[in-house]
């Protein structure tokens, strides 16, 4: 491999699980022939950010630098680049590479890489043989074949959740057919839950929501839901058994999937995207083997996918509901990320980097 030169970039990032984000310095690759440099304008703030900052999954290597919701404009390109140049608008999700040769990735699935596919921070570096970091800092340089082009029509800001809420659920939507006359559940109104509902509906598809409050019931209708049932109701739930065709479950802590199941009809299928773990209590078969019943998972989408998701985002004028912080703010933003008092997604303007 070419000999690999690096720049100095400012960062926020943490050094252990209970240490507060604090701004650091860390290097960034000079552009190689095929990569992109992007100034970084704004950060979605991902659950995956605190799990991984506070090493819930167990695998987190400090210092880290989350973010992987990256909107910013090319400041840089390789001499091979071909899709982007100086000036444009760009963004990174989830993935900034993967082996491109096993089976998942050269059906566009990198997210599915056999071979194992590099994270946007946590992953492996294979230019500078170190950690990737995140979105929390003013530059990234990533290979071209993993940089999205950005609609110009759409607020940048708001785009920032589409990177990993957007294209999270997008991904099932699309792989279990969901479009006009499907009908639609979403369990859980978060970050997650709101991409799904505008997803769906932007699809054609009649949406419900499933909430534990009649709280929700104002806001999922604003986003576009046609109905909501209160999860606590056994007479509402009653009413819905057999009724979907396809049901996102968006809640990110372990809970009770068989009531869920119930409101299946046949062939439906409950996909999880938010809770990675075992099921409590169990997942009882008998509703399954009686319908062909399905429940499955769903990660994120690949580098095609993200880019056909905002494409579609840009002629729907689909944006996610956001709040604005400042860097300096990050801290604050995750205790409020626990509690769910966001609506629905933080988004960092990276400007404030700089002050």
């Amino acid at each position: 491999m070419e000999n690999i030169t690096t720049k100095q970039a400012k960062a926020f990032g943490t050094t252990a699980p209970d240490a507060d984000l604090i701004p650091m310095d860390i290097q960034r690759r000079n552009v190689t022939p095929k990569d992109v440099e992007i100034e970084i304008l704004y950060c979605g703030v991902c659950h995956s950010d605190l799990h991984t900052a506070r090493n819930d999954w167990g695998w987190t290597s400090y210092p880290v630098v989350p973010g992987h919701e990256i909107v910013g404009r090319v400041t840089n390109v390789g001499s091979e680049v071909t899709k982007f140049k100086v000036g444009d608008l760009a963004a990174v999700g989830c993935l900034v590479d993967s082996c491109q040769s096993c089976s998942s990735c050269e059906k566009d699935l990198e997210q599915y890489c056999l071979n194992g596919w590099v994270g946007t921070y946590g992953g492996h570096d294979k230019y500078l043989d170190s950690p990737t970091h995140g979105g929390y800092s003013e530059s990234i340089t990533v290979t071209e074949g993993f940089v999205l082009m950005v609609p110009e029509n759409l607020d940048l800001a708001a785009v920032a959740p589409l990177l990993c809420a957007g294209i999270t659920t997008w991904s099932p939507l699309r792989h279990w057919n969901v479009g006009k006359g499907s009908k639609v559940a979403v369990v859980g109104l978060g970050g997650l839950g709101h991409m799904a509902i505008k997803l769906a509906k932007g699809l054609g598809a009649s949406v419900t929501l499933f909430s534990r409050t009649p709280g929700k019931i104002a806001e999922a209708k604003a986003l576009g839901a046609d109905e909501v049932i209160i999860s606590t109701d056994a007479a509402q739930m009653e009413s819905v058994q057999g009724k979907f065709d396809f049901i996102i479950d968006t809640v990110p802590y372990v809970h009770d999937v068989n009531p869920y199941v119930m409101s299946l009809g046949i062939d439906g299928t409950l996909v999880l995207v938010g809770y990675l773990g075992g099921l409590e209590p169990i997942l009882n078969t008998v509703p399954m083997i009686l319908g062909r019943k399905k429940v499955a998972g769903s990660l994120i989408g690949g580098i095609k996918e993200t880019q056909e998701m905002l494409d579609f985002c840009g002629e729907h004028n689909i944006v996610s509901e956001i709040e604005i912080i400042s860097m300096q703010e990050i801290n604050n933003a995750f205790e409020r990320l626990l509690k769910a008092d966001v609506k629905y997604r933080f988004v960092i303007d990276m400007a404030s980097l700089k002050q």
